[in-house]
């Protein structure tokens, strides 16, 4: 606004350039004691300077000069003393002049006159330099006067600069926030267009679909790709008005809609089923103009049909894609359009059929006329099975080429095996043969049933070829079980022994010059009595044949070893055997236990017999040989748990009625309260009856009784003299009935290891028999020796009288330890099972 160069050279320079270059460099001023005549030099300074500065003036051209501020005079004498050296100068400066110069003073008043007139000058001589200096202060104050008034202006134009600028951006913003608005009002309109466009398209569908799909050649396109996406839109649709239920007409839409789809799918499969027709009548018609060959009949039957298999498969898709349960039905509802879907499988399924079954049945026929399997069960189910597998493999195939997945796959091909089952199933429901009934069940389960214990899951492609002859093994195994209860009710219910059957000991005598006993060391209880039975029993389920030959599967003679057995017991381990992991477990578990509760039956009832026969004695040891038998083999067939068969046993309530109604207290409360308590008169409440015990429960429990009564029948011989009974009489002589136990003992023993040893080939089981006899007779005469006591007025402790250890005194009764001493000698039990300590008790009466 103001130019630099116009401020600066408006103020004149005090002094000029030189000058201020020659101005010497301030100085520190002396003492007053080295300034001589300081005011008189000062004085005339000041007059030289003012001279000077007076010169200065007038000569500088251009503005003020610059201010220099002299020392103030002390006092006027100093003035006037510098007044004087002027005025010398002066009248120096006059004399030079010569006379020209001033007029001279004639007296004092001019004197004084012009003393006057230079004081005053002098006086405005020396005020000069301040009044220029005072003059270029106003003017640089009127200088800064002015800049002070621009700025000031300045600032107020700033300020209303300012002022403007605010003023345009708050009109600024507030045209920022109108568009902002406008642009959010924009968005708004736009997505409410678009939303309405979006829910407008799938109103505005309905008439153009409408209209495709009810033209006269609208099947024609169902095989392209727009034809499945307009079924894609239609699925889009109908999930709109689903979603929004509550849209104008939205309900009328859905239904529309659900009816051009079901339009649709409907010429699915129009043109479907007439594609398959068509690819039927062809290869029907070249199968009718020639004669061809199985491998060109192949050929024909599977290329022809994979051809155009694909497009088909596509278009099929689009149906089974939408024959989905929905989400929430009812189980075992169908999906809408899943009847469609089983239109095509149900169509595909008698197209195939027509052509592939009468050629199945041909071959199945051919088959069972052919010597080598026209008599026998298990050759034609075996090679007709194969056939059938292989025809099922190759239609698997076919199948996943038309359809994805498995739905209506099981059901075409169970269709195809039914040629299979005419033939089988009667062959079946014919056979009487048990071991034939065997190897078809296990032919079926080894080759051609699916292993459920196998951690590999099978491939999703792969055919389950189990789940198609699983009625065939079904029918095997209700058969197989047929004729195991047929077998049960005729050879072991309802068997009749005869004599020589019975004949025991005879038989075991028979066993043992047959040579399974021949090898044997008799046993009387010394060493080498203990020797390992010389026919072992098996340790896993044993397969009983008529054909079983020495040293066979087993490892040991089958023949030798069942050559003593009782018929129903030979029998019911065969059946065992037999049907073992053959039919299901649960249906095992029964049949095994009816098995065994029906063996057992017929074992107590020979035992009785031969009790009748021979002696309580066989009988007992024949039963218990049986049950070991029979023991042992079960634990090898994991027989589970049975629960009893629970029934209600109503007889005591008819009964009860009828000893009333004969009494005449029919209608007496009191009798009917007696009844219901359990009185007298019967019971009112019937009574839980349960058929059948737990096989081995009832087993074990049938062993531990006749091993009791056993055991109990050899000892009450042996304690016979000291019975209560007789100790009972007046003329009972206890030392005597001793030596008679012990006479008796010393034969009984020798007679009851010889049955032992007729019987039981297990030494230590022998061993273990003996030593519960030992226990029992030791027992009673603990009992009579205590009773004996008493009566003599002791404590039964048995410790009076007794010498030294094998010897008692003749005079008394032995006591309890002396008696069990020589017990232990006569029985020679401990010995021998001592000797066993150390090695395996192979029994298989470990509960004895």
């Amino acid at each position: 606004m103001y130019d630099d160069a116009s401020y600066y050279t408006f103020v004149p320079s005090a002094a000029p350039q030189e000058e201020k270059q020659a101005t010497p460099k301030h100085k520190r001023r002396q003492s007053l004691l080295k300034q001589p005549n300081e005011d008189t030099q000062a004085n005339d300074r000041s007059l030289e300077s003012i001279g000077e500065s007076a010169t200065e003036t007038r000569s500088d051209d251009g503005g003020p000069p610059k201010a220099t501020l002299s020392r103030r005079a002390q006092s006027y004498t100093d003035f006037h003393h510098a007044a004087r050296n002027i005025l010398a100068k002066d009248s120096g400066l006059e004399k030079k002049k010569g006379p020209k110069g001033h007029e001279a003073i004639a007296n004092d008043l001019e004197f004084a006159e012009w003393y006057d007139s230079l004081e005053k000058d002098l006086l405005d001589a020396s005020h000069e330099e301040y009044t220029d200096y005072q003059t270029q202060l106003d003017l640089t104050s009127e200088h800064l006067n002015s800049l002070l008034s621009d700025t000031s202006s300045t600032l107020d134009h700033l300020s209303s600069l300012s002022g403007s600028f605010k003023a345009v951006e708050a009109q600024t913003t507030t045209f920022q926030k109108q568009c902002e608005g406008l642009i959010q009002e924009q968005k708004r309109l736009t997505q409410l267009a678009d939303g309405i466009n979006h829910n407008l398209k799938y109103y505005g569908f309905l008439e153009p679909v409408t209209r495709r799909l009810n033209a006269p050649g609208a099947s024609n396109f169902v095989r392209s790709d727009e034809f499945s996406s307009m079924l894609a839109r239609l699925d889009e649709c109908l999930e709109y008005m689903a979603a929004h239920p509550k849209h104008r007409e939205a309900s009328t839409y859905r239904s529309r809609y659900r009816l051009l789809m079901t339009r649709g799918l409907t010429l699915i499969r129009v043109n479907f089923v007439a594609g398959l027709r068509e690819i039927s009548s062809d290869v029907t018609r070249r199968i009718a103009d020639r004669q061809l060959n199985e491998t060109t009949m192949s050929a024909l039957l599977y290329a022809k049909f994979r051809v155009g298999a694909s497009k088909l498969k596509k278009v099929a898709q689009e149906i089974r894609k939408r024959a989905v349960r929905a989400p929430g039905a009812e189980p075992g509802a169908e999906s809408e359009y899943q009847s469609l879907m089983n239109e095509l499988y149900t169509s595909y399924s008698a197209t195939r059929g027509k052509l592939v079954i009468p050629l199945i049945r041909k071959k199945i026929g051919d088959i069972a006329v052919a010597p080598s399997t026209s008599k026998e069960l298990v050759p034609f189910a075996r090679n007709s099975i194969s056939y059938i597998r292989e025809m099922c493999s190759e239609e698997n195939e076919l199948w996943r080429e038309w359809f994805e997945g498995t739905d209506g796959l099981y059901d075409f091909l169970e269709s195809v095996c039914e040629p299979l089952y005419d033939h089988l199933r009667p062959r079946i429901i014919h056979e009487n043969e048990v071991l034939k009934l065997c190897e078809l069940c296990t032919l079926l389960q080894t080759r051609y049933m699916h292993d459920q214990e196998e951690d590999e899951p099978m491939d999703v492609n792969e055919l389950d070829f189990s789940l198609l002859i699983q009625p065939a093994l079904e029918d095997a195994q209700t058969r197989l079980v047929f004729r195991t209860q047929a077998i049960l009710r005729d050879e072991i219910e309802r068997y009749k022994p005869k004599p020589d059957v019975l004949d025991y000991p005879a038989n075991n005598r028979k066993v043992s010059l047959s040579g399974t006993k021949g090898q044997r060391p008799a046993m009387s209880g010394r060493k080498g009595s203990m020797a390992e039975p010389t026919t072992p029993m098996p340790k896993t389920p044993m397969i009983v044949e008529e054909s079983d030959s020495p040293n066979g599967q087993w490892g040991f003679d089958t023949q030798a070893a069942l050559q003593g057995w009782y018929p129903t017991l030979r029998k019911a381990i065969w059946l065992l055997s037999r049907i073992y992991r053959l039919v299901n477990s649960t249906v095992f578990d029964d049949l095994a236990h009816q098995i065994v509760h029906q063996t057992t039956l017929s074992l107590a009832h020979a035992s009785t017999l031969i009790s009748r026969s021979a002696s309580p004695a066989d009988g007992h040891l024949f039963l218990v040989k049986h049950l070991l038998f029979l023991k042992q083999q079960i634990v090898a067939f994991d027989i589970e748990y049975v629960t009893p068969d629970i029934s209600f046993d109503f007889s005591g309530l008819s009964n009860t009625f009828h000893e009333l109604r004969e009494r005449g207290g029919f209608f007496d409360p009191r009798n009917l309260w007696r009844g219901l308590s359990g009185g007298s008169l019967g019971s009112l409440v019937p009574k839980v009856v349960e058929n059948m015990l737990d096989a081995k429960v009832e087993l074990d429990g049938r062993l531990r009784r006749v091993i009791g009564e056993f055991t109990g029948a050899f000892a009450e011989r042996i304690l016979d003299p000291i019975s209560a009974d007789k100790a009972a009489k007046k003329n009972f002589d206890p030392i005597e009935a001793v030596e008679q136990v012990k006479a008796v003992a010393e034969t009984e023993v020798r007679v009851l290891r010889k049955k032992l040893e007729e019987y039981i080939d297990d030494g230590r089981t022998r061993e273990t028999l003996v030593g519960a006899v030992q226990d029992l007779v030791v027992q009673g005469y603990e009992t009579f020796f205590e009773h004996q006591m008493q009566e003599k007025g002791t404590d039964g402790s048995g410790r009076r009288g007794k010498s030294k250890r094998g010897k008692g005194r003749e005079d008394e009764v032995w006591d309890v330890d002396m008696f069990e001493e020589w017990a232990g000698d006569v029985f020679e039990v401990r010995r021998l099972l001592d000797r066993e300590d150390g090695s395996e008790g192979g029994s298989a009466v470990g509960s004895f």
